[in-house]
């Protein structure tokens, strides 16, 4: 029969400290099956109970044994036991606060029979005391339990309810038949604790342990015992079922990421595309701008030049006896002279003829022949591979980029003689420009006016997706290198 008593006390123990442990450690978390404001106290009652009943194995051997133990441990572990049980009141308290949907007139109904249950219990205590009995030990632990532990599990009950029907709402079906079975496990619970040592107060007199045993021939604490292991396995399940549920949620959520992810990345390709294809569109704008002001000047202001010279050579043959006349005249077409050159120079710059009619190498030879620039500036070019049109847009591209380069050497690089390299390959073609110059450091911070060039040779290769690298340091140099692959640079014009 000890042996009995001992496993079921340790099988109370064990419930309640494990269910402990499971709550506590679901509080820490992102609770589902409550707030952790509401289960913390109940794993911290869980723990302490345990504890309680694993102590009540060590003082019922002493008991057996005949071995008288201090009093002050007696007094600890009626200190465990109130505390566990203010603990689960509070559980109770909470839940119910938080749970309860209870309408006005049940609430009143409950709270009217909880008082009448502590005025009738605190009255009988009152005339067990006035009759000149003293507080013993086993009245003390049945004072707690009919003052704290069974409204406390009563309460427990009606908010494990509440939470259950909130559950269902949500349609967690299986999670809120598992928090219903535990909360009736609480009432059960409570009920038993009603079933305390027997002295000679009311109700103990008449519900007590020994008329329990003797009526059903097992002691109340198999009862405790199985219900706690009850109560212990359905919040593990619980747990396990919320466990499941964040999976659940945090895959799906994951999915979402990712097809968010994708809408946006599908979204960035899309505005790429547009972008690119706009910086595409903006180079042919510009360029057929360029060409257009190319042709009025040539055909237009051109011709008036020349017709202007015409007529100046007409106006010296009828004043050849006018010597100040013909100087004025000379004079006249000497500037009208350099304003044709001016304007042949300008058209080139504009769009070169060249670059239409016979192509980018064509075009480049006649960059590095150009007559503009300073005296000692002299640009070598170097044509790689077997030679073939490209297409329009990524001949203007390149040629642009040389323009530009060539401008920027010119300015800062303090080199005259940059290598222009033109690679034919059969996957690719490549435009190198080199100059021995001071260099740079292509990390720098070039904000607005600075940076302007490089900036314009980016969007530039970018509008015919190609890939721009700028190899370059202080004292070393400068290398400008354009790659862009066959499937972009193959000729499209028929």
């Amino acid at each position: 029969m000890h042996f009995d008593l001992i496993a079921i006390y340790f099988f109370y123990g064990l419930g309640f400290f494990a269910m402990g442990l499971v709550m506590a450690l679901e509080s820490f978390r992102k609770p589902s099956i409550g707030n952790a404001y509401q289960l913390l106290p109940l794993a911290i009652f869980g723990l302490i109970h345990g504890i309680h009943e694993w102590m009540e194995i060590f003082l019922l051997q002493m008991t057996w044994l005949n071995y008288e133990y201090p009093e002050f441990v007696t007094i600890i572990r009626l200190y465990l036991l109130g505390i566990s049980f203010l603990f689960l009141l509070i559980f109770g308290i909470n839940s119910f606060r938080f749970n309860s949907s209870f309408k006005r007139y049940p609430k009143i109904i409950f709270f009217s029979l909880l008082a009448i249950y502590y005025i009738l219990i605190i009255s009988n205590v009152l005339i067990f005391t006035w009759k000149g009995n003293y507080f013993t030990y086993p009245m003390l632990d049945a004072i707690v339990r009919y003052l704290i532990a069974f409204p406390a599990a009563t309460l427990a009950f009606i908010g494990l309810f509440q939470q259950s029907k909130w559950l269902r709402l949500q349609r967690r079906k299986t999670l809120s038949e598992i928090i219903s079975l535990v909360g009736i496990c609480f009432l059960v619970y409570g009920l038993t604790q009603l079933f305390v040592s027997q002295f000679d107060m009311f109700p103990a007199s008449w519900i007590n342990q020994q008329f329990f045993s003797e009526f059903v021939g097992f002691p109340i604490q198999l009862i405790r015992a199985l219900i706690a292991v009850v109560i212990m396995i359905g919040m593990v399940i619980s747990v396990s079922k919320v466990e499941e549920e964040r999976s659940k949620q945090l895959i799906q959520a994951q999915k979402d990421r990712l097809e968010a992810m994708e809408q946006i990345q599908g979204e960035l390709t899309r505005r790429e595309g547009l972008r690119k294809e706009l910086l595409r569109h903006t180079v042919r704008a510009q360029e057929d701008e360029r060409a257009r002001i190319a042709r009025e000047l040539h055909d237009e202001t051109s011709q008036l030049l020349s017709a202007f010279s015409l007529d100046l050579a007409t106006l010296k043959r009828y004043s050849s006896n006018r010597n100040d006349v013909i100087q004025l005249i000379e004079r006249l077409q000497s500037l009208g002279k350099k304003m044709s050159q001016g304007i042949f120079r300008l058209v080139h710059d504009l769009r070169p003829a060249q670059l239409d009619d016979l192509g980018l190498a064509s075009a480049l030879i006649y960059l590095t022949q150009s007559e503009n620039y300073p005296p000692g500036f002299c640009p070598k070019l170097e044509i790689i591979g077997n030679e073939r049109r490209l297409d329009s847009i990524v001949e203007t591209v390149l040629f642009r980029i040389a323009q530009e380069a060539l401008a920027n050497v010119l300015k800062h690089s303090q080199s005259d003689n940059p290598d222009i390299e033109l690679i034919f390959e059969n996957e690719r073609v490549l435009l190198r420009i080199k100059d021995k110059g001071i260099g740079f450091n292509p990390n720098d911070n070039f904000s607005p006016p600075r940076g302007w060039g490089l900036a314009g040779m980016r969007e530039r290769v970018d509008s015919v997706e190609g890939q721009l690298n700028i190899l370059s340091s202080p004292g070393n140099g400068t290398v400008i290198e354009v790659v862009i692959p066959s499937e972009k640079n193959e000729n499209k014009l028929e």
